[in-house]
């Protein structure tokens, strides 16, 4: 068996400049990270009672500083890993004279593929989002009592997307509103996979989600195949543009405010005239760059959800 290894950066930051060090990494064709933000799950275990869902070991909380945020890039063994450290820290020296980075560290570790999964196991315990959809990790026993669930099992490899952080939630709770039977969805940004899965067990006829990481593709083609919607959901590498020809009906993307605000210039070319584009991933501090750009590219917002220092949106065509 391949044992493939991975080189690990962590950034070690704060929660204001996350979004910041998050375009940056996009932009010098990081388009996957990992955010370890004690405070996430903080607020989540705060919350526990709401759904009496216990998935996550306050143990594993002592140990953490929660004012550092840790933001993870994988890159194959044989990438030019060397030369992205300098560009990220490059990026770092421009945004801290703007921002508190923290830290603004970057360290390299070597880790093997089954390491990294594993590592998801102690955090990643199934959970409800919404009415009810059900977040179910492969490795988790579940029996549903409620025949009204939609259970998702994921697996989530080294891709974004688990359902745990508030973008992803909010993003599942707008879709399980506002999608209807026979909808087309596209999703942007797939990452794990998990929208768009989501999108199909919902009622959606097509679901077409694209990502720009080879990895991620390949973690939410195996998702979908789990998840029995492979008639429903197809996942390819690349821009939107490159693989669709039609209109969707909604239109999601759970990816950070400045890609939202580039997106608003062009989603109604993708959008049905009474269709949604659900957006998510805009820490508080865009919300109103966003708004204003969407105001400006005749989207209006028809609903706003915040958690924690995170926002998401569903606008739709300006009649």
């Amino acid at each position: 068996m391949n044992d493939l290894k991975w080189i690990r950066l962590t950034i070690s930051t704060k929660s204001e400049a996350v979004e910041a060090i998050s375009y940056a990494l996009t932009n010098i064709g990081i388009p996957t990270i990992e955010i370890d933000d004690p405070n996430d799950i903080t607020m989540t275990m705060e919350k526990k009672n709401k759904t009496d869902w216990d998935y996550i070991d306050e143990e594993l909380l002592k140990s953490k500083d929660m004012n550092e945020v840790l933001i993870k890039v994988y890159l194959p063994e044989d990438a030019p890993y060397e030369e992205k450290i300098i560009q990220i820290q490059n990026s770092l020296n421009h945004i801290k004279q703007f921002l508190d980075v923290g830290k603004g560290t970057v360290q390299t570790d070597v880790l093997h593929e089954e390491e990294w999964a594993n590592s998801w196991k102690k955090y990643y315990k199934p959970i409800k989002i919404g009415k009810n959809i059900v977040i179910k990790p492969s490795w988790e026993e579940y029996t549903s009592t409620d025949e009204r669930e939609i259970i998702i099992e994921m697996d989530p490899g080294m891709a974004f997307g688990t359902g745990t952080h508030e973008t992803t939630a909010m993003c599942l709770e707008l879709l399980e509103k506002y999608i209807t039977k026979g909808n087309i969805v596209f999703d942007i940004g797939c990452g794990s996979g998990i929208l768009g899965i989501a999108s199909a067990k919902l009622g959606a006829s097509s679901v077409i989600g694209v990502d720009l990481d080879a990895n991620a593709v390949k973690v939410a083609k195996n998702n979908v195949n789990s998840n029995h919607v492979e008639h429903i959901m197809k996942v390819y590498e690349g821009n939107l543009l490159d693989v669709v020809n039609e209109k969707a009906d909604i239109v999601v993307a759970n990816i950070i405010a400045d890609v939202i605000i580039e997106l608003s210039e062009s989603v109604l070319d993708f959008l049905n005239p009474k269709g949604f584009f659900i957006a998510s991933g805009i820490i508080k501090e865009r919300l109103q760059d966003v708004q204003e750009a969407m105001t400006k590219n005749r989207l209006d917002i028809v609903e706003i959800f915040e958690e924690g220092s995170w926002c998401a949106l569903a606008a739709k065509m300006k009649e």
